[in-house]
C-alpha cells in the first residue's frame, strides 16, 4: 500500500507502520508450521475470535498443513473505546462441539488478559481434550490478570494499533499492515 493509499484510510501523518505486511506473512507461516508440528495427527479446531482475528485466523488456517477445522466466537470488551471496558460480553457463540477435541483459540491481540481468561473458562466448561491460545500480537505491560498464550506472533509496545483485522470503531481493519496510532489521530 502506498503512502497515498494509506492516507485515504488514516488521513494524517500521525500513524506509522509497526509491522509490515511482509513481516506479518512470514510470522503467520512460522506459526502455522509450529502448530502443524505440535498438533500432527490431532485435527485441531481453531476458534477465531471475531471480529479482529478474522484475517489472521484465515491466513493462519491456510498456513497450517495438517487437517484442521474452524469456527468462530464473537466477544466484546472495547465497544468503540481505545481501552477495554473490563467487561467481556458474548455476542456470538460457537456452533462446533468441542468436547474431547483439541481446541486452539485464535486472537488478534492480547492486552489485559480479560478476554483470554473469559474464553479459557468458557471453553474449559465443555471439556476439550486440549486447549491452547494463539495471538498475533501481545501488548507488553498491559496485563491486568495472569494468562497463558501458547503461540505469540509479536510482542508490541502498549499502544493502540490498527490494521490487519484490528480496528478503531470498526474502521481500519482492511489495512494490510499493523499501524501504531497516536490517540490524538482518532
Amino acid at each position: 500500500m502506498t503512502s497515498e493509499q494509506t492516507h485515504v484510510f488514516i488521513k494524517n501523518d500521525n500513524a506509522r507502520v509497526l509491522l509490515s505486511e511482509q513481516e506479518i506473512k512470514q510470522k503467520v507461516q512460522e506459526l502455522g508450521a509450529k502448530i502443524s508440528e505440535d498438533y500432527a495427527g490431532m485435527c485441531p479446531i481453531l476458534i477465531g475470535v471475531l471480529n479482529g482475528s478474522f484475517i489472521f485466523c484465515a491466513d493462519l488456517f491456510r498456513a497450517i498443513t495438517i487437517d484442521c477445522e474452524i469456527d468462530f466466537i464473537k466477544i466484546s470488551s472495547y465497544g468503540e473505546a481505545m481501552e477495554t471496558s473490563g467487561v467481556v460480553k458474548l455476542k456470538k457463540d460457537i456452533d462446533a462441539h468441542l468436547q474431547d477435541r483439541h481446541v486452539l483459540v485464535v486472537e488478534d491481540i492480547v492486552d489485559s488478559g480479560l478476554s483470554v481468561n473469559y474464553l479459557r473458562k468458557r471453553m474449559e466448561r465443555v471439556k476439550p481434550k486440549s486447549l491452547g491460545f494463539v495471538s498475533l500480537l501481545l501488548k507488553e505491560g498491559a496485563a491486568q490478570t495472569d494468562f497463558k498464550i501458547d503461540y505469540i506472533g509479536f510482542s508490541i509496545p502498549n499502544h493502540f494499533v490498527v490494521g490487519y483485522g484490528l480496528d478503531y470503531a470498526q474502521r481500519f481493519r482492511n489495512l494490510p499492515a499493523v499501524y501504531l496510532m497516536d490517540e490524538q489521530v482518532l
